[in-house]
Order: structure tokens, then C-alpha cells, then sequence
């Protein structure tokens, strides 16, 4: 456990009340190895030293703390549009009892993080590769999760747009966004009452010992999304919703 400096991770992880021990440690490390590994004949990260990944990856992906406790969640969260694995990965290791399913429309990043959960034999958590616009027609996925969580770079109006017809009447999806949401949000109500959303809460924060600037945008689904949305493949991104 000497091979990499925890010092960042185990101070962020004690003042939040997180949950860490030796082998949460040890499986961030492992994600941390086969990630870097991975890189060198994919692209899934410009961000490869340690104590970079710890802070803009690791520590990042779990400031969900910061407006929601996971310890006793009962739900199903899905992290769409995963990508290298944030936020989802490092949750799920920190978090191994909550149910997780991380999506990505690349197949060679899901086969990675197949390969990570087989090598930390994690459970409850499913690895799906499709485009968002398709899976969220399909009975088994829409309007079945309790949480989505997604860190993509993507205006909020497009993203509501993939992420609201996947979540429950009463479930929340929560965007990972810079300091700079306001002007995006200000264009994006109407999207998001369209799909049934309703913006509940901002939360803006700095990653410790940083400057950097970050936003969780929470979103409650008050209601069924009607049918016509996500509207066809590639459509939420050229023309979002205004």
C-alpha cells in the first residue's frame, strides 16, 4: 500500500465521512494501473499522473458526497456516458453495495471497465455499450433508475435530454459540471420541464488543496417523459432543446 501517496484521498475521504479501508485503497489503485496501462493504445485519459488522477478523477467522481450520502442508498444509479469510468468506477469502489450500471456508447472503454471489475470481482454492477438515444426507449432501462449521474462535457439542455428518460418519477439526475453553469442553465429550463425535470438544488464547490472550481447540477423528475423524447440518434446534440 506504500506504492502510491493515499495522504490527498484519505483526508478527503475522513472530512466527507466516507467509507475507506486498505482494500477500497487498493482497488483505486489497481483502476489507477489498468487505467494508465489502457491509455497507452486508447484514448480514455489526458490525465495519467497519480496525484492528478487522485484529485481531478477520483476525488471529483465522489464529491457526490456532497449532496448525497451513499452509505445506505437503495437504489440503482447509472453513470451515463462513462466514459474511462467517472463517475461511476470510483464510486462503485468506494461504495461496493449500491447497485451500479455504467454506460458508454464505445465499446472498447466498456470492454476496459469490464476488465477492472473482473479484476476487483466487483458485484452489483453491469457494464452496458449503446447509444443512449436507443436504450432509453427500451422497457428494462426507461424510467428504471432511481440516480443518473453524468460527468460528459455537454450543454445541460442535451444532456437532460439523454439523462431524464432513464430516471424515475421522483429519482434525480445529477450533472458533474465547472463552475461556469449559470449562462447554460438560464438557456435550459424549458428543456428540462419538458422532460419532466425540475431544477432542485446547485451545489458549487473547489476541490480541496486547488482552485478548481466545480458544480453538481440536481435535477428531480417530477414527472413521466413523454415518449417522443430522447428524440432520434445524434439529434439531442446537434439541435438541443430550447
Amino acid at each position: 500500500m506504500n506504492k502510491y501517496n493515499f495522504d490527498l484521498i484519505n483526508e478527503y475521504c475522513e472530512s466527507k465521512q466516507i467509507p475507506i479501508d486498505d482494500k477500497k485503497r487498493e482497488g483505486l489503485s489497481v483502476f489507477y494501473e489498468m487505467l494508465v496501462e489502457k491509455n497507452k493504445v486508447m484514448n480514455l485519459t489526458g490525465i495519467t499522473e497519480w496525484d492528478d488522477v487522485v484529485l481531478r478523477h477520483f476525488i471529483d467522481s465522489l464529491s457526490l458526497v456532497e449532496i448525497l450520502d451513499l452509505s445506505n442508498f437503495q437504489g440503482k444509479v447509472l453513470d451515463l456516458g462513462t466514459g474511462a469510468g467517472f463517475p461511476g468506477m470510483p464510486l462503485k469502489i468506494l461504495y461496493p453495495e449500491v447497485e451500479f450500471v455504467l454506460f458508454d456508447s464505445l465499446n472498447k472503454r466498456i470492454k476496459f471497465l469490464d476488465e477492472v471489475s473482473t479484476a476487483l470481482s466487483l458485484d452489483k454492477i453491469s457494464l452496458v455499450h449503446g447509444r443512449a438515444e436507443e436504450f432509453a426507449r427500451k422497457p428494462e432501462h426507461r424510467e428504471n433508475y432511481d440516480l443518473v449521474l453524468s460527468r460528459a462535457v455537454a450543454n445541460i439542455s442535451t444532456l437532460s435530454e439523454y439523462c431524464l428518460p432513464f430516471v424515475k418519477v421522483g429519482g434525480s439526475f445529477v450533472s458533474y459540471k465547472t463552475e461556469a453553469i449559470d449562462e447554460e442553465l438560464a438557456v435550459s429550463g424549458k428543456a428540462i420541464s419538458l422532460l419532466g425535470g425540475k431544477v432542485e438544488n446547485i451545489v458549487r464547490f473547489e476541490l480541496p488543496h486547488s482552485d478548481m472550481k466545480r458544480s453538481l447540477l440536481v435535477i428531480k423528475k417530477e414527472k413521466a417523459c413523454s415518449k417522443k423524447y430522447p428524440r432520434k440518434a445524434g439529434v439531442p446534440s446537434k439541435e438541443p432543446l430550447k
